[in-house]
């Protein structure tokens, strides 16, 4: 990555690149998440994996021949009443939804989808700052009352 192009930009370009239908959907799955969260992150990882983060990673965006698969980190958390998941289901954490070319996107739902991954990191995103918080402040210690003290004894030689 150059220094001069930012997660959005190289996005742009992985979009541009594709140059067919993924690409095409690629880039509708990025508006809809923009649309459902707003001030959503866009960062770059892992060798070109595109990812959208709100307070902790929400999905990925991954192309492959045959699908574009958007891989919900938290996703096993989600609601899906919509029933769009249909991969990685069997795992405690991740859940993730294959789309084909040609299959019709149930925007409504994906985007409650979208919302519902930010808001489990919102939930979950004060606590590690409580946590943090807790254990950068100083700790007091409390002194025993001086009655309480017994004097050390000394040693005879």
């Amino acid at each position: 990555m150059a220094k001069s192009e930012s997660p959005s930009d190289l996005i742009d370009a992985r979009i541009a690149e594709l140059g067919d239908w993924r690409g095409a959907l690629l880039g509708r799955l990025r508006a809809l998440i923009q649309e459902a969260v707003p001030g959503v992150i866009e960062e770059w990882k892992w060798r070109g994996v595109p990812v959208w983060s709100h307070n902790g990673i929400i999905c990925t965006g991954e192309t492959y021949k045959t699908v574009v698969k958007m891989t919900f980190m938290k996703g096993a958390a989600v609601d899906d009443p919509a029933g769009l998941f249909n991969s990685s289901l069997d795992g405690n954490a991740r859940r993730a939804i294959d789309f084909q070319q040609g299959e019709k996107i149930n925007e409504k739902a994906l985007k409650a989808l979208f919302s519902a991954a930010a808001s489990l990191n919102d939930v979950k995103a004060p606590k590690a700052k409580v946590a943090a918080a807790k254990s950068a402040a100083p700790k007091t210690k409390t002194a025993a009352p001086k009655s309480a003290k017994k004097p050390a004894a000394k040693a005879k030689r």
